[in-house]
């Protein structure tokens, strides 16, 4: 490892202290159905998606006796709700089936159910069983290779290289620290720089900075 990502992980550590998952769940099943409901979705939203929703609904079983239009109206706020609705109910039969009623614990087996991503496992997996894993979202995609952690052009090669860059044992308090900081910091449109704990190492930052001084 460099020197410069050394730092950079240094720093992430120091300024993200213990980085909790923003969503609110009381079991993997309601965390799978939430980082489900996260997509292209803020955790705020989702959040008061599923203060409604889990009350009621907060087991795959449970889950299985709505319809799919009776599940779009409840999750409609999120966005995208047509696919996510079908997804959700896919999942929830094939853990009924397949699982036991269980949200499985390895990554192959999250895989296998319908609706489920790499992301989506990665999170579950991470949050849900404490399995070292990186979940390469659009705010780890961003910051990873604004910091120069990595040189990707896509969610996956961005996985593969983090996972090469830091040690195993970050990975999951890096991919939530990640994750805060492109929410609150590192933001797509305006990033706060010059409050940013990471700008001496950023490379991002050092172009602008490179640029501004050749106007």
């Amino acid at each position: 490892m460099t020197k410069r990502n050394e730092l950079i992980l240094k720093t992430l550590q120091e300024t993200y202290v213990q980085p909790q998952c923003e969503l609110h769940f009381s079991s993997t099943y309601e965390l799978l159905v939430a980082v489900i409901l996260s997509a292209q979705c803020t955790d705020k939203r989702v959040n008061v998606v599923t203060s409604t929703l889990f009350p009621l609904y907060n087991t795959p079983e449970k889950m299985l006796t709505l319809s799919q239009s009776e599940l779009e109206k409840l999750i409609h706020s999120c966005g995208f709700y047509h696919n996510k609705a079908q997804s959700i109910l896919s999942a929830s039969e094939d853990i009924v089936h397949k699982f036991h009623g269980k949200v499985p614990g390895t990554k192959e087996d999250l895989l296998s159910l319908r609706g489920v991503g790499e992301k989506t496992a990665n999170v579950v997996l991470a949050v849900g069983f404490g399995v070292p894993a990186i979940a390469v979202d659009t705010h780890v995609f961003r910051v990873s290779n604004r910091l120069g952690l990595v040189n990707a052009k896509n969610v996956q090669h961005t996985q593969r290289q983090l996972e090469k860059v830091i040690p195993k044992s970050y990975w999951i308090d890096a991919h939530y620290a990640l994750v805060l900081h492109g929410r609150y910091v590192c933001k797509a449109l305006k990033p706060q720089c010059e409050t940013c704990s990471l700008r001496l190492y950023c490379k991002y930052f050092q172009n602008m900075e490179k640029n501004h001084g050749n106007r």
